[in-house]
């Protein structure tokens, strides 16, 4: 009986390989692939494409392993039934009815899902337990649409991978990882570069008759259902196929051929996807474009004094030792901030200490993840292509701000009110000599209120000044960079503190919530001894949302940030554009730090400065430079748009770049200055020429 259990993996694999086999055939011959092939090549790009195929299909198979293992009647015997539906039905009200649960602290529709899935499985539970006669019909639905996800996934996939192919050349990669993030944007650019309607139902009417002629031809399976020992073999049967596959893939994904696309057509897209989404490189030498490596390299140094990569830093007054706080407030756009327009009256505590702080009003993230803000403070480089340098595995003995503290005798500390696991943070951080300092240091009698980001900022408050009350006692000056989380979905934290109550869920609440936090933060720093020798930094890792109407909309980078020190920093407003990785540099030439530099942000009061700044997502790197904004993008694309500036209806010091309009002819000079900063970054990082 055993044997007949594996007709449904038999006829999904041989569907699967067809549909491979097809689509290989297709790159081969696509217009795209310029290498020309001898029958040899193509026999070997077949062969090897066959057997990834084939291991990669087993590595999907458990799902429907383990579909079959749990299909069994003496579930549905009392009390066994019973017992179970009571189970899924309290799961069912947990999700419904108590405001905080874990689904919903993840916030967006993570809890309708949830709702959804635990409700389907109730209403078949149910009717398979009460109607044990109509229970074979149930199951051959519930077999159907089994096999029907099985072959979308499958004919979905193989339509991906040639969309994929047919604008980049290229099986998937971290460009694929990037669709997943940005949905909206991607659904948008497929509703208006595709016949969507006719291609989705092309791909629902292939889907349904592959699953109907499958299911057809394995149905009876379903009339003998498999005991424990047959479910055990089956079990054991896949667990050693998965071994084996995984230890194959290893070998067979390596295999080099004399070109690229060779390489690609033979490969499987599902472990490139994978391999992309672990390792989150983007290659720039591969899909940017490039100019000699020497002369960009020159070119962009030439702004530094020295020109070099590695330079001395000197500064004409003694330097200060002051205790510096570093706050990165999560998600906090610059319009949120009355200074920026706002008529909310939601950051009444930012608004007040702006007025007595250097401030800087033009200032832009360097992208729109929380990583890509901490690096941009921590590293102060602009941003390369895929995901932050934090989230990558060569992450560690980088030239940091931490680094340069450190080398003066600072106590150096990262503050985090989650798990700093979260992001890689605690690796990168840990790894570049930072104390860490999170949600595992805290009492339970410490937390007043918690959800799945972490501790309430005012908690995390209280403890930041435990720590540098602590430090403070070793008569070492301290450095600590403190990240906040209570202004992020679902926007949740203690009632009775702001008027805004903390299960409305609203971003305003939020940041309302953490203008508090920040509010009781100084406070209590206010009364320590250490208060007036530190200096504080607040700036927000990025803003709040980041769609637009063009590829990097500027306005949706633009965040408030200022120094503040008590008779020491004189209030003022710095209106040049600048970037997120200036502001450190920047910190250091006003404590007249001497140190040994390799940071490629800029102190802004130097003669050297030039106004610009780096905007970017995962694939799309922008410079802002006399106002122009030029993107690069996969592949090799350039565009670029002029900036126009409208004055503030608040003040005539805070220019805002309101439009954002495309130009035909380019600016080539700044299409030069643009690369020559990207290329050499991204060269710099592969080859570990920023570490200390």
């Amino acid at each position: 009986m055993f044997p007949k259990k594996i007709k449904p993996f038999l006829y999904l694999g041989v569907f699967y390989l067809l549909i491979s086999f097809i689509l290989r055939i297709i790159f081969l011959f696509h217009p795209i692939t310029t290498a020309h092939l001898g029958f040899l090549h193509i026999l070997k790009v077949l062969s090897i494409g066959m057997v990834n195929d084939s291991f990669v299909f087993v590595l999907t198979c458990p799902f429907l392993a383990f579909y079959f293992l749990f299909l069994s009647n003496s579930k549905y015997q009392k009390p066994y039934g019973y017992i179970i539906l009571g189970i899924l039905s309290l799961l069912f009200l947990y999700i419904l009815l108590i405001p905080n649960n874990i689904f919903k602290q993840y916030g967006g529709s993570i809890a309708e899902i949830a709702l959804a899935f635990i409700g389907l499985k109730i209403i078949f539970f149910g009717l398979m337990l009460f109607l044990p006669e109509k229970r074979l019909k149930i199951r051959n639905i519930l077999y159907f649409i089994t096999l029907f996800l099985y072959v979308l996934l499958i004919v979905f996939n193989a339509v991906s991978e040639y969309f994929f192919y047919n604008e980049f050349g290229l099986r998937y990669n971290f460009i694929a990882v990037d669709y997943l993030i940005y949905t909206n944007e991607v659904i948008g650019n497929i509703m208006e570069s595709y016949p969507v309607v006719p291609l989705f139902l092309t791909i629902l009417a292939v889907t349904s008759a592959i699953t109907l002629y499958i299911y057809r031809k394995t149905r009876q399976e379903l009339l003998d259902l498999p005991n424990i020992k047959q479910k055990i073999l089956l079990l054991g049967s896949f667990v050693i196929l998965m071994a084996i596959s995984l230890f194959a893939l290893s070998f067979t994904t390596k295999i080099k051929s004399c070109n690229v696309f060779e390489e690609e057509i033979q490969a499987n897209g599902l472990p490139k996807f994978y391999w992309a989404f672990t390792h989150n490189e983007l290659d720039y030498f591969q899909f940017y474009p490039v100019s000699d490596q020497k002369t960009a390299e020159k070119q962009f140094l030439q702004q530094y004094s020295p020109s070099a990569l590695s330079r001395e830093v000197t500064a004409d007054q003694p330097e200060i030792k002051k205790n510096v706080v570093l706050i990165s407030v999560e998600s906090l756009s610059a319009d949120y901030l009355e200074h920026y327009g706002n008529t909310e009256k939601i950051t009444p505590f930012l608004d007040s200490l702006a007025d007595r702080s250097l401030l800087f009003t033009n200032l832009y993230a360097t992208g729109n993840r929380t990583v890509r803000g901490l690096e941009a403070l921590t590293l102060c480089i602009p941003p390369t292509a895929g995901e932050s340098i934090i989230k990558r595995e060569n992450n560690k003995k980088k030239f940091t701000t931490g680094s340069v503290f450190k080398s003066k005798g600072y106590d150096v500390k990262f503050l985090y009110g989650g798990y700093s696991y979260f992001d890689n943070m605690q690796d990168f951080y840990a790894g570049n000599g930072y104390g860490i300092v999170d949600r595992n240091n805290f009492k339970p009698e410490e937390i007043s209120f918690a959800n799945v980001w972490g501790v309430a900022d005012e908690d995390m408050a209280k403890k930041a000044i435990q720590t540098m009350n602590t430090e403070a006692k070793s008569g070492k000056p301290f450095f600590n960079h403190w990240m906040t989380v209570s202004n992020h979905r679902p926007f949740t934290y203690p009632e009775g503190r702001i008027d805004i109550p903390g299960n409305v869920k609203s971003r305003e609440g939020g940041v309302k919530y953490t203008d508090y936090s920040l509010r009781k933060f100084f406070e209590m720093a206010k009364k320590q001894e250490w208060y007036k020798n530190t200096v504080f930094i607040i700036i927000a890792d990025h803003c709040a949302s980041s769609a637009g109407d063009t590829e990097l909309p500027m306005d949706k980078y633009r965040i408030p940030a200022l120094i503040f020190s008590e008779g020491f920093i004189k209030p003022q407003k710095f209106t040049k554009l600048m970037s997120q990785i200036d502001v450190m540099p920047t910190l250091f030439g006003l404590l007249n730090f001497n140190y040994q530099s390799k940071f490629l942000g800029q102190d802004v009061f130097s003669k050297e400065f030039q106004p610009k700044a780096y905007v970017a997502t995962y694939e799309d790197l922008g410079f802002i430079k006399d106002n122009y904004l030029t993107v690069i993008s996969p592949v090799k694309k350039v565009k670029q748009y002029s900036l126009s500036q409208q004055p503030s209806k608040l003040s005539p010091d805070f220019n805002i770049y309101y439009d954002e309009k495309y130009l035909k002819k380019q600016n080539q000079n700044l299409v030069n200055e643009t690369i020559s900063a990207y290329q050499s970054t991204s060269y710099w990082v592969k080859t570990n020429q920023l570490n200390r």
